[in-house]
């Protein structure tokens, strides 16, 4: 009975990960069949999962969270590109009306001219003095048709300006609403990505006991360990020892304060954040706006060496810019990690270190 439980626990995990790579999101290996050990659980009974099998479901699953990271931050970039077209178009569609409001009180001028000269015969004013025998009559004469040369052309070209502008501004909403209806599909793919991924990590730390998952929790916080200690004896930081500047200061105090606080993908606060929406408000509370995703601070902001670190640089993480926290000091960052975690403390080292920015460069 025993093996045959362990068989079928094992097929429900494969499953859970069959299920995400027929969908192309992620390509994870199968969690491997259970290799029941001797050792017992406090209650006696014996392990389902040896540790070497839960380290490769550790690292499943935190290949699943990573690439929900990387969706998550096109998810961000297409959210805040499709707020910058929506803001663009409604520009667009006022300076239009304004357009089409100038474009119909030159035509009434244009209207009321007309309808003075045929009135007159067809003649304006100062071309009917023109025609005077009296030479002061017949200067005035050639003056206001000159006058009223000049005000035609130059009624005209305003009528044309106005009309190309109006075009221009057309062509441009017109390419703007495109460039939303890009963005938004954009954004809804890497919607989908991100719920596909969530989705199947959840799924395979839900087949696990709680046990399993208290030694899973377990195996996390080793593997974080390792990485900050073998970071730390490499004398990475050995001469790090910059102060934070005064807007730093202020970005790492709003940052810890949000420590507790869940991660949400897409969230910017106050009641829950992803990584890029912590930092960006920790810096936009100092008053130095940033962008909005971990890729988009990585490719914008300065970059600095490790060894000029402060607090208040932001970290960046993985070869794909995908993670971000903020360095406070004594080889620490504050972070939001992923689904199922709150903004923490951890060390800087624990992940992969792609380079350091710096938002009050």
């Amino acid at each position: 009975m025993n093996r045959r439980h362990c068989a079928t626990a094992a097929i429900t995990l494969v499953c859970a990960l069959a299920l995400l790579t027929s969908t192309g999101q992620a390509s994870a290996a199968p969690v491997p069949e259970p290799s029941p050990s001797s050792s017992s659980s406090p209650a006696g009974s014996p392990q389902r999962y040896s540790n070497a099998d839960l380290e490769k479901v550790r690292e499943q699953i935190e290949t699943l969270y990573r690439k929900a990271g990387a969706a998550t931050d096109a998810y961000n970039l297409a959210e805040e590109q499709t707020k910058k077209q929506s803001g663009e178009i409604v520009k667009l569609a006022k300076a239009i009306v304004e357009g089409q409001t100038r474009i119909a009180a030159l035509k009434d001028r244009a209207g009321a001219q007309a309808r003075e000269q045929y009135r007159n015969g067809g003649l304006p004013p100062g071309a009917q003095l023109a025609l005077s025998n009296d030479p002061k009559l017949f200067l005035d004469g050639i003056n206001k048709v000159r006058q009223g040369q000049q005000a035609s052309k130059s009624l005209l070209t305003e009528l044309n300006q106005t009309q190309q502008d109006l075009e221009t501004y057309t062509q441009d909403a017109s390419a703007n609403w495109e460039k939303l209806e890009a963005d938004r599909v954009r954004q809804a793919k890497a919607k989908k990505k991100i719920n596909a991924q969530i989705k199947a990590a959840e799924k395979l730390e839900s087949q696990l006991e709680k046990k399993e998952r208290d030694r899973l929790r377990q195996l996390e916080l080793d593997a974080a360990n390792a990485a900050q200690t073998a970071w730390l004896s490499s004398g990475a930081i050995k001469d790090v020892s910059g102060e934070a500047s005064e807007a730093g200061a202020v970005a790492v105090a709003f940052a810890t304060a949000q420590i507790g606080k869940p991660y949400v993908w897409g969230a910017e606060g106050p009641g829950s954040y992803d990584c890029s929406g912590l930092t960006s408000q920790a810096w936009l509370a100092a008053k130095r706006p940033i962008p909005r995703t971990s890729q988009e601070q990585w490719r914008l902001l300065p970059r600095i060496d490790i060894q000029d670190m402060r607090p208040g640089d932001l970290i960046i993480y993985h070869a794909d810019a995908s993670h971000v926290g903020m360095y406070v000091g004594d080889g620490a960052i504050v972070h939001s990690p992923r689904p199922g975690r709150n903004v923490t403390l951890a060390g800087a080292g624990s992940m992969k270190i792609l380079g350091v920015v710096r938002p009050d460069k």
